[in-house]
């Protein structure tokens, strides 16, 4: 039994006969990693020359020598190597000079119902299993630690078809999706050089919410790393179309008022009828205003398509995730965030992967968090993860180093 390297290829075998493992410990993010200037290894612990569990593990350079980490990771053929795999890892790390070895699994700690309500106990045993060989656990957090979240939303689409999605979604959600699929928003994916406009997405969305985006050209890393693996989907409207189905929508209202109209003259007293005369007029209303705008949008923008929103999906053979987004807020009534979900799961299906991952939310569900309401109209469940745990193969210096950087200011 050892741990020893593995090549690219020899990895990406292992990869095809294991489940649940995140598209951040696959070949292709090796890729990125190392086009981002990381050194990246796949490391892996073999019994009876068996691969038992394996991992990318990603060094780069920092003050006295080098962070090593594991993001999402390892992937576990057997869990009783685990433990030996862990260990084989510090061993690595204090050989190859690692100030700073950091692990963030990707076990499920506790899974909870869509409101957070918990549906598993805690497997603590998972925690003590690494604090007992020396790591450091940054411990049981909500939000966003370090930029990455702990909590995921995910959906079960393994007894779901095309016909039955619809049906699956949260009661908010289904009348959400209806109306949005009532636009006329175009999905297409992105080739690499029009790449710029999902960065001009993205970008406006950072500025808004004052976080740090991903330049262009890490855009285009990524779409060369994954290649047919992801997709930047871009969601747009032609106002043009947009105004014609509206109008072929009026004229469909008005035909079911005069219908409603005609079956009042016979029953006036019709309490149900009248209830759906309000309903369509106000439909008929609601469609008035919305072709004001459109006029509007059609002397602004004339007949070219419009971007409304961006994401970014990821495959592997057992989840699609949901990774980057953005969205413009002036054009925030045409929902084209919840077209992109459609679509995506749409296609997951098409591929048969089952489990579809929103990735992060807070873990709080108190009602403050907007980003968890919208995933919520996809009726979906919660896992959480374990978090990150430290480990640091020389204390003493990497101590007497961060005090050094605190007397410097840096």
């Amino acid at each position: 039994m050892t741990l020893k390297p593995l090549s690219l290829e020899d990895y990406a075998d292992f990869l095809l006969h294991q489940e649940g493992y995140s598209f951040l410990q696959t070949p292709e993010m090796a890729q990125l990693l190392t086009k981002k200037g990381m050194t990246v290894r796949p490391m892996a612990w073999i019994s009876d020359n068996q691969v038992k569990v394996a991992g990318l593990l990603y060094s780069l350079p920092m003050t006295g020598g080098l962070h090593m980490e594991i993001n999402s990771g390892p992937v576990i053929a057997d869990q009783a190597y685990l433990t030996d795999f862990y260990k084989g890892i510090q061993d690595f790390a204090k050989k190859n000079g690692a100030l700073q070895l950091i692990i963030k699994p990707y076990q499920t700690y506790q899974t909870f119902d869509c409101q957070g309500q918990p549906t598993s106990p805690e497997k603590t045993e998972l925690i003590a299993q690494l604090t007992n060989m020396g790591f450091q656990f940054d411990g049981l957090q909500t939000g966003y630690p370090g930029g990455e979240p702990d909590w995921h939303y995910v959906k079960d689409l393994s007894n779901l078809t095309q016909d039955s999605l619809l049906a699956s979604f949260s009661k908010k959600g289904k009348p959400l999706v209806k109306k949005t699929n009532s636009f006329g928003i175009k999905i297409q994916a992105l080739d690499r050089q029009e790449l710029s406009r999902f960065s001009k997405i993205t970008a406006a969305t950072s500025d808004r919410r004052e976080y740090q985006d991903k330049p262009l050209d890490y855009y285009e890393d990524f779409y060369d790393s994954f290649g047919d693996k992801a997709d930047f989907l871009m969601a747009s409207i032609n106002f043009q179309d947009y105004h014609e189905n509206l109008l072929l929508g009026l004229d469909k209202l008005k035909e079911k008022l005069n219908q409603i109209q005609a079956d009042l003259e016979k029953i006036p007293n019709s309490r149900k009828k009248q209830n759906e005369h309000r309903e369509i007029s106000s439909q008929i209303e609601t469609f008035q205003v919305r072709l004001a705008e459109a006029k509007d949008w059609m002397a602004q923008y004339g007949t070219e398509d419009i971007d409304l929103a961006a994401s970014l999906f990821i495959y592997t053979p057992q989840e699609m995730v949901y990774l980057f987004s953005g969205s413009l807020t002036e054009f925030n009534k045409f929902y084209a965030p919840v077209a992109l979900q459609e679509y995506a799961m749409r296609k997951a299906l098409d591929l048969q992967i089952p489990l579809y991952n929103f990735l992060g939310i807070q873990g709080i569900f108190d009602g403050s968090d907007g980003v968890l309401r919208f995933k919520q109209n996809f009726n979906g469940t919660i896992v959480r993860k374990m978090g990150t745990f430290r480990y640091y193969p020389q204390p003493l210096k990497f101590k007497f180093i961060q005090l050094i950087k605190k007397i410097l200011g840096r």
